[in-house]
């Protein structure tokens, strides 16, 4: 998966209000509020968000990464 890892829920967090407030979210109708949200990998322990196009526009070029499943 390409994306962006983060060691700690508040800086997923901020890198989400980066991209809402580039996209200029919340919208004024409240129904859009972010962008992109941030997932927690438990296996792996950090939390990430998946890059969608246009995202390294505000958070750089994302990284290639892996997320382990539970079976």
């Amino acid at each position: 998966m390409q994306g962006y890892i983060y060691k700690t829920e508040l800086e997923a967090v901020t890198a989400r209000t980066q991209a809402a407030s580039y996209m200029s979210l919340p919208n004024l109708a409240g129904d859009t509020l972010y962008w992109v949200n941030y997932n927690y990998s438990g296996l792996d322990d950090f939390y990430y968000i998946q890059y969608v196009e246009g995202l390294d526009l505000v958070l750089g070029h994302p990284s290639e990464f892996k997320i382990t499943l539970p079976e």
